[in-house]
């Protein structure tokens, strides 16, 4: 029970320390991506650290299926960004409202 614990706090650890970077830095479009993904990956280890404990391979495949899902977030989102620094020559925050149609 004391290893869990641990885990989980790990786990809310880096939760809390991906929402302080998206809030903090709003100016930075890949510190934003990178804190989104390690959000992702805070919830995979908890849901790794609950499967292995409960002894059920349910939480193991979730986070298999986050993970596909944010690598094709993540990949999606470099590529908008590769085609706007090209664009524009930068890629700042403040700027992506004048990628509205």
């Amino acid at each position: 029970m004391v290893i869990l614990f641990n885990y989980i706090n790990i786990s809310i650890t880096l939760f809390l320390i991906s929402i302080l970077g998206i809030f903090i830095n709003q100016k930075n479009i890949l510190v934003m991506l990178m804190s989104l993904e390690m959000m992702f990956l805070s919830v995979n280890f908890n849901l790794i650290a609950a499967s292995v404990h409960l002894d059920d391979i349910l939480g193991q495949i979730f986070s298999l299926l986050i993970l596909t899902v944010a690598a094709s977030e993540s990949s999606i989102g470099l590529a908008i960004l590769v085609i706007y620094y090209r664009i524009r020559s930068t890629i700042t925050v403040e700027l992506m409202n004048l990628m509205k149609g």
